[in-house]
């Protein structure tokens, strides 16, 4: 069994825009990261790795669940109980952006918008 990821700290970042190959591409040239298709419903997002093939962010689609998320890198920062976090952010003056995603095996995570404006993932770790 693997560790449970530490509260508070950053596990992953997705950049989720309308043209996600061109980004996709972008990136890869800038910075040299390989793309890995990930198959969604109908479409791919991307993951993006090192030159070794580590996954170290995704650029994604700006469909379904995701449509309305502005195009900014999205940190998603692991929490220990999801449902806390959210209603501890509601009652800060936060929002939260669209339904709960995931899975009890996976995790589970919402976006938040801070009452700057500004979007966040919260993430609770799966089974």
């Amino acid at each position: 069994m693997s560790e449970r990821p530490k509260p508070g700290t950053i596990g992953w970042h997705d950049l989720t825009v309308p043209d996600a190959p061109a980004l996709r591409d972008f990136y890869a040239s800038v910075i040299g990261w390989t793309p890995e298709p990930v198959e969604m419903d109908g479409y791919e997002d991307f993951n993006m790795a090192t030159d070794d093939g580590v996954p170290v962010a995704g650029v994604c689609h700006a469909d379904g669940p995701n449509t309305d998320l502005p195009p900014c890198w999205l940190m998603y920062v692991h929490v220990d109980d999801l449902d806390r976090a959210m209603a501890a952010c509601t009652a800060a003056g936060g929002t939260i952006v669209g339904d709960v995603r995931g899975s009890p095996e996976y995790g589970r995570f919402c976006i938040i918008r801070d009452p700057a404006g500004a979007h966040l993932a919260l993430f609770q770790a799966g089974a």
